[in-house]
Parts: C-alpha cells; sequence; structure tokens
C-alpha cells in the first residue's frame, strides 16, 4: 500500500529509508515548536496555545504535501515571517495579533491563488536575483537583531540607538555559549546541532536554578485563547497592504528556494529541469499558511533543514508524512518547551541568520545598479525593524537607480508595478 501511494519502488527507495530520513529532517527542524511560542509570546499570545498550534499546524501541513505532493519536505510557521510579525506589525507597528494574523491570513491566500492560476512563475522569473537576494539576506539580519536583543547582547541606547550590553551576565553567556554549539556542531556535519546547544543550555539553566523544572509530558494546551480569534476583515485596512505583500512575496521567494533546492536533491526534476508535482507543494503551501492563520500561527513555510532528511535518503512523501507524525507527538510535551529559556533559542535564531544572509555572495558588487538596491533592501529591514519596509525600499530603489544609469530594459513590468504600488503606499499611507 505504501508502495502504491509514495512510489517507493519508482524512486528506488524503501519504507525505512523514508522512515529514517523522516526522523533526521524532524531533528533538524524541531527547534521551532521551542522557539516561535517564545517570539510570539512576547506579541501577547498565549504560549501554551502556540505550542500545540505550532506543533499541530508543522504536522498537518507536512503530512499534507507528502500526501498531496509527494514532496520529502517538512513544513511549519517560518522564522523569519514569525519575528516580523512579532517584532515588527505586533510591537513596532502597534497593531494587535489578532490584524497581524489577517494580514498572515490574507497572504496565504494570495499565495494560495498565485499558485493555482501559476502566476507564481512569472512573478518568481520577473524579480530580479538582486532584490530576492536582499530579501532574504535582509531577513537574516533581521532575525539575528532579534537573536541578540533577546540575548541581552544588544540593548537600547539613547544615545547611540543600540549598543552592547553588559556580556558578563548569564544570559548573554548562555546565548553566545548556543550559538558557538550550534556553529561548531554544525560545521562538524552534526544534523540535530540545534536541538542539542538548545538541550545544553537548557540544562545549564535548570542546573544553576534559572528555570525551574516543569516535567516532561503532560496532556497538551488548549489552542482555545487564539484559534480563530484572528481579524480578517481588520487586515484589510489599505494601511497594512504593505505588510499582507510581504507576508505573501517573502514566503513566495522562500518556499521557491527551498523546494527548488531541496527537490534537485532528491532528484524530483524530470529531464527537462521541470520539478514533479512543484505546483501541487507550493499550493499545500498556500494553503497550510491561511489554514494556520485560523489556528493561531503566522505564515507556513518549507524549511531548508528538510535537506538532511534528503541526505539520509529521503525520496517521497512518506518521509513528510514520518516528520508530520513526529510533529504531531510532541503536543504531549508542552512542559519541556515551557523551560527554554529565551537565551538558549538566541543562538538558534542568529544561526539561521547565518545562514540566510550567505546568500549575499551571489551578488556582483562591482554592479552598483545591482549591490544598491541589495543594500538598501538587506539594511532597512532591521534598521526600520520591518521586513515590509526593506522590501518596498528595495523595490523602489530599484527601478530609480537602473533608469538613472540607462539600464531601462534590466527592469521589468511586475517591478514597476511593485515599485509604484509601494511608493503609493507610502505617499498615501505613511510608514
Amino acid at each position: 500500500m505504501l508502495d502504491r501511494i509514495f512510489k517507493l519502488s519508482a524512486k528506488n527507495t524503501t519504507v525505512k529509508t523514508e522512515l529514517v530520513a523522516g526522523l533526521t529532517t524532524f531533528v533538524t527542524m524541531c527547534y521551532v515548536v521551542f522557539v516561535i511560542p517564545g517570539m510570539l509570546g512576547d506579541a501577547g499570545m498565549d504560549k501554551g496555545a502556540l505550542f500545540t498550534a505550532t506543533c499541530l499546524v508543522a504536522g498537518l501541513s507536512t503530512i499534507a504535501i507528502g500526501l498531496f505532493a509527494n514532496w520529502p519536505v517538512g513544513l511549519a510557521p517560518g522564522m523569519g515571517l514569525n519575528a516580523f510579525f512579532a517584532y515588527a506589525v505586533v510591537l513596532g507597528m502597534g497593531y494587535s495579533w489578532q490584524e497581524a494574523m489577517g494580514a498572515v491570513f490574507w497572504g496565504g491566500v494570495g499565495f494560495m491563488l498565485l499558485s493555482l492560476f501559476k502566476v507564481r512563475e512569472w512573478i518568481v522569473d520577473s524579480i530580479p536575483v538582486g532584490l530576492r537576494v536582499g530579501i532574504t539576506s535582509g531577513i537574516g539580519l533581521f532575525l539575528a537583531l532579534i537573536g541578540l536583543k533577546n540575548a541581552g547582547i544588544v540593548v537600547a541606547s539613547p544615545g547611540t540607538i543600540v549598543t552592547l550590553g553588559d556580556i558578563t551576565q548569564f544570559g548573554p553567556m548562555m546565548a553566545s555559549l548556543s550559538l558557538f554549539l550550534i556553529l561548531g556542531l554544525a560545521f562538524r556535519g552534526l544534523k540535530a546541532a540545534v536541538l542539542i546547544a538548545i538541550a545544553v543550555v537548557t540544562s545549564i539553566a535548570l542546573l544553576t536554578g534559572d528555570v525551574v523544572f516543569s516535567g516532561v509530558a503532560s496532556a497538551p494546551p488548549s489552542v482555545a485563547p487564539i484559534v480563530g480569534e484572528l481579524d480578517i476583515m481588520g487586515a484589510l485596512n489599505p494601511e497594512m497592504l504593505g505588510v499582507i505583500i510581504a507576508f505573501m512575496f517573502v514566503n513566495l521567494f522562500d518556499t521557491t528556494g527551498t523546494l527548488i533546492a531541496v527537490g534537485d536533491k532528491a532528484g524530483l526534476a524530470d529531464k527537462n529541469g521541470k520539478m514533479h508535482n512543484m505546483n501541487r507543494a507550493m499550493v499545500t503551501d498556500g494553503t497550510a499558511s491561511w489554514a494556520g492563520a485560523l489556528m493561531g500561527t503566522p505564515t507556513v513555510t518549507s524549511y531548508v533543514e528538510s535537506a538532511s532528511g534528503v541526505a539520509a535518503g529521503g525520496r517521497t512523501g512518506l518521509t513528510a508524512v514520518t516528520i508530520g507524525v513526529l510533529f504531531l507527538l510532541c503536543t504531549f510535551f508542552s512542559p519541556l518547551a515551557g523551560m527554554v529559556p529565551a537565551y538558549a533559542t538566541a543562538g538558534a535564531l542568529i544561526y539561521v541568520a547565518v545562514l540566510m544572509v550567505g546568500s549575499l555572495a551571489n551578488i556582483d558588487w562591482n554592479d552598483l545598479t545591482e549591490a544598491g538596491p541589495v543594500l538598501i533592501t538587506t539594511i532597512m529591514m532591521p534598521l526600520s525593524f520591518s521586513i515590509a519596509n526593506g522590501i518596498a525600499l528595495g523595490f523602489i530603489a530599484y527601478p530609480v537607480i537602473k533608469v538613472l544609469a540607462g539600464r531601462y530594459s534590466d527592469v521589468s513590468i511586475s517591478v514597476w508595478v511593485l515599485a509604484i504600488l509601494f511608493a503609493l503606499k507610502f505617499v498615501f499611507f505613511g510608514v
């Protein structure tokens, strides 16, 4: 039955291989159930409910992509967009988390429609690589800032905006240890580097009495405080247009890049380079985003950690189903999540930032018409504390610089349209 459903023989794989691959990917990405509730908890959401919702959304959406698209990919609420949701949209811009979740809903609907009507390919192909790299690296710097702030390594300063915190305190030292462990273990090829680092730092916190042991397993916390609480109509405020576009396009580029990378390693491309069931995978991702918003979690995206499972031999949706089932089982371990301090997960945020900022290596820095918009997009995200503003300023700067340099043909119609929309948004609705 499994061979018929997942085409194991055709993919030259076995049930055992797929199960091992699923476990491998789960171990590398299950840190999200500890990190995400802490971030969204800062936005005023119930952490216990968030833990359960994160496990459920990750589990169900990953099972869905396994059954519907037969892809060996893990899905979960995205790290960068969660940081954007909590720290920029809610805490920075002053929207309620319910309104911000409404924006996630509309972003997910838009993403799903773009995939259903196959507009996604046109958009991805017409958006310059430089802007895509700028968005990815900008989110990385934004995540790094959040991680450093949560660790107490970077603090506010009236004179210099930000400054170095007291790094001799317990929290900053543990956050530094978390990051050093992750980087060292990941370099050695240890797939569970992030999880091990979080476990080590949390254990030290327990031994020193900085956190209190509260058990290992229990009944899953209720999701009632957040399920269905999104404000769908409130998110249609024109001032939130940039936020909705940010949720939609960041997920579009992030998911497309991840699926292409993982699909290529899994041998899912045909002889012409076209990915098998790519559109089904994208539709599943978009559906998971708006459905996740109903459950109380921000934008769902595919995780690049899925490559670890592919490296272990995963080739079909059975790998994804295995990942999803393990996430569902995680709902019974909420006491463990409740013991993880913010400084233990700060290292994970900075590690993800390292991976994302690495995309800047793909830019031709000698071409100022490309380098300039990339820098603007990248640096304005952390400096304006907004992914949406960084994207908007990058899209506005790109065509202006290209025209002034006499390179009109480099600017596609889609870039012009988005640049005009973002400019009008600033003119009529401000930042």
